[in-house]
């Protein structure tokens, strides 16, 4: 039996995230939500979740004890950080006046800087198309510049661009998605993006962690 965990650290929309992957899991596949250190060091693979600001994130994780368990999975088995749980995975985030996050990949987080004549909302909300800008299992049947559920005021800057996976455009350019290794991250939700979201979920619950 597979067993994958979706961590709870106190933020995230995590039923939801939940009920999305049990619905395209396989029979072979067990869906739980657990903070429990022991249960993320024995899963088979991690959704790490989030959604809020990033210094509560980093506090929650703290709080909890799971931060060296999150870094250890994320170097170790198939790992899928969704909205939040992308953006802490980078060095630093500008929110909330200046946060340290889990440095797993490098990068920084930043808020949108539009100029003023484009009058573009923040946050990001609502449907935008995905542009994928290199091949990897997780995009496996969805086309290309595919419509995914955003909700968030700042997006990743990788510091090698040869992390970027995806990419959309909101007055500008920026990466949706990031993938190393056993990572993958996307900005967008896809427990929110219907049947395209389902999709990478259900590619993720079949991947083995190999680019």
């Amino acid at each position: 039996m597979k067993h994958v965990v979706v961590v709870d650290y106190g933020s995230g929309n995590l039923r939801s995230v939940s009920k999305a992957a049990e619905h395209v899991a396989a029979a072979d596949t067990r869906i739980s939500v657990s903070r429990r250190i022991q249960d993320i060091h024995d899963a088979d693979a991690i959704i790490f979740p989030g959604q809020g600001a990033a210094r509560s994130c980093m506090h929650n994780l703290i709080e909890a004890g799971i931060e060296k368990a999150i870094r250890q999975a994320a170097l170790e088995k198939p790992f899928l950080g969704i909205c939040m749980g992308m953006q802490v995975l980078m060095d630093y985030s500008e929110e909330n006046n200046g946060v340290h996050c889990l440095g797993i990949l490098p990068g920084e987080v930043t808020p949108f800087r539009f100029p003023a004549h484009l009058k573009l909302k923040v946050p990001h909300m609502g449907w935008n198309q995905i542009a994928q800008t290199q091949a990897h299992p997780l995009w496996h049947g969805i086309e290309d510049n595919s419509r995914f559920y955003f909700v968030h005021s700042y997006h990743v800057q990788p510091a090698d661009h040869t992390l970027t996976a995806g990419i959309t455009d909101y007055g500008h350019s920026f990466t949706a998605a990031v993938a190393h290794n056993n990572i993958f991250a996307i900005q967008a939700h896809p427990e929110k993006s219907g049947d395209m979201g389902l999709k990478l979920l259900k590619n993720f619950l079949n991947w083995n962690g190999t680019p």
